[in-house]
């Protein structure tokens, strides 16, 4: 079972939207990690790398400005084993390669422009989500 924190989802869904209308004003471009990350690691180096490096840079420090300001770590807590996390990571790039982007491209990006492409990923990952929890938890007994 896991908090209900309307007030701190409702601030960390405000700064994840600025940061993304932010981008697109800026620099006319799509704050989806997948792609962030892929233009980074990319050998080119120009000023696409460097505002990338920037935000990358910002996602890095996050739990460390959390310390700074609270005193404490944000605690996360993973119940899964580490076997389980290479497999969920190896699947997720898999998906976010076929569905050419990320939840974050697709789902807070793509859906606020009304991209059926992006609504589409966004319906077919998060049904897949729910059937993926319900079945670890209530089938397999995970």
């Amino acid at each position: 079972m896991t908090d209900f924190t309307p007030f701190l989802s409702f601030a960390g869904g405000l700064m994840i939207g600025l940061s993304a209308v932010a981008l697109m004003v800026v620099h006319g471009r799509i704050a989806g990690i997948n792609g962030i990350l892929g233009g980074f690691l990319s050998v080119r180096l120009n000023s696409d790398w460097a505002w990338r490096g920037a935000f990358l840079a910002g996602m890095i420090a996050s739990p460390f400005i959390v310390l700074l300001a609270t005193g404490r770590f944000p605690e996360i807590t993973v119940p899964s084993s580490p076997l389980l996390l290479v497999i969920g990571g190896f699947l997720i790039g898999i998906g976010t390669t076929i569905g050419s982007g990320c939840t974050s491209g697709h789902g807070v990006c793509g859906m606020s422009r009304l991209s059926v492409r992006s609504i589409t990923a966004t319906v077919t990952f998060m049904t897949t989500a729910g059937i993926t929890v319900y079945v670890t938890r209530h089938v397999l007994g995970g």
